[in-house]
């Protein structure tokens, strides 16, 4: 098996901007809004312009699908699936090469021609299942498709059929090997690729323990393949297809480099051009590159959920109000809400960093985005931590 996927993960940095600068235009040239009209690209040229494009957020896209059925008017193509997650939203899927994007992960892992993977990913409605299954063709792999439950027969198929690789949430595998040593059944697995779910350091260690590299994932059933681990194992190296940014919660401005945020996620995929959509997850991207010698952009992994909405005095507080505070007053840099309890009643409290000294000036601001009033304090500029919260709830709910 060659050391990379292909070319395009080894590709130096300004090979690779030039190229997804390009990709970009392209995908823009197909992408249309739920009404029909193309977007206002004007002074987009390539990625440096990608933040004057608006964001995209699942909101926004279930009420599109529920206007114009079952992609909300986006430009697809080659859909041979259609796939609903929780919302409800449609997702279309393509069963070319590796459509998903998700072969790229396996071939890190070591997964290719002669591995049989025990696919415990679900497949029905949702589409994880049909992920991994499209990944695993794209290197070469046999597939078991599984699915969830029934764990003796899994533990029996496994047996029978010689699995070497496992493909599911990371909990599961423990699961079917544990059912083996209770059924006094030695399995084959080696190489676990997870996602879906928290891969703990502590169960990593008790596979490895048992033989098994156990890598993860972080995709999405609208995206496909966003970023994966390495054998280097530090971080999550950004999947080749797609270009990603991490901003501000609720906004779609971009942090400084390391800081926390959410993760914004623009496809290359030509069937399915989604720009700037929202995952509302938060991470952070890692300097350098990785040991393994791919060159892109490497996160954090998961870092949380960046919807953090809110309810105080019993209405709802949300990312997108606290970055409208920032926007509606040039003396405020940055702003966070905090949630708290005093004398048995909430008490809402808005942090600003400015250079200015009287809280005062602020009120009506506050009061404008926020729907309510507030305590407000004043802190110095570049005080409040750059963890991706806008929104921190401190109240105790024990």
């Amino acid at each position: 098996m060659t050391k990379y996927f292909d070319t395009l993960e080894t590709r130096s940095l300004d090979e690779r901007h030039a190229q997804q600068s390009a990709g970009l235009m392209e995908q823009l040239a197909r992408a249309t809004s739920a009404d029909g009209n193309c977007l206002d690209t004007s002074g987009v040229s390539g990625i440096d312009d990608l933040a004057k494009l608006p964001v995209l957020r699942k909101s926004e896209l279930v009420k599109w699908q529920a206007e114009k059925p079952p992609f909300g008017g986006i430009n697809t193509s080659n859909v041979a699936h259609i796939f609903q997650s929780p919302g409800p939203i449609y997702e279309p899927g393509g069963i070319s090469h590796d459509w998903w994007r998700i072969g790229r992960f396996l071939h890190a892992l070591g997964i290719g021609k002669g591995d049989i993977v025990q696919n415990c990913f679900g497949y029905h409605l949702t589409p994880a299942g049909s992920i991994f299954e499209n990944g695993a063709r794209a290197v070469g792999a046999t597939v078991l498709p599984a699915g969830t439950g029934q764990t003796e027969l899994q533990v029996r198929a496994a047996k029978d059929v010689g699995s070497t690789a496992y493909a599911g949430t990371p909990d599961y595998l423990k699961v079917i090997l544990d059912k083996a040593d209770e059924m006094g059944v030695r399995l084959g697995f080696t190489k676990a690729a997870v996602g879906g779910g928290a891969l703990f350091p502590s169960l990593r260690q008790e596979y490895a323990d048992r033989g098994i590299l156990c890598l993860q994932n972080y995709a999405t059933a609208d995206l496909g393949n966003v970023a994966y681990e390495s054998q280097a194992q530090e971080g999550m190296i950004v999947d080749e297809g797609i270009i990603l940014e991490i901003v501000i919660p609720g906004t779609g401005i971009p942090v400084e480099p390391g800081e926390v945020g959410e993760v914004i996620v623009t496809s290359l995929n030509p069937d399915y051009p989604l720009i700037r959509f929202a995952t509302g997850d938060l991470s952070a991207v890692m300097s350098g590159t990785s040991p393994c010698g791919r060159t892109n952009m490497r996160i954090k992994g998961w870092m949380g959920r960046a919807d953090q909405t809110t309810k105080i005095k019993g209405m709802f507080v949300r990312p997108e109000q606290v970055a409208d505070l920032v926007a509606s007053h040039d003396g405020i840099e940055r702003a966070r809400v905090v949630a708290s309890r005093a004398d048995e009643k909430d008490v809402l409290t808005v942090q600003i960093e400015s250079a200015g000294t009287d809280a005062s000036t602020f009120e009506q601001a506050v009061q404008a985005t926020l729907k309510m009033k507030g305590k407000i304090e004043l802190v110095a500029l570049g005080a409040l931590p750059r963890d991706g919260l806008v929104i921190e709830d401190q109240r105790s709910y024990d």
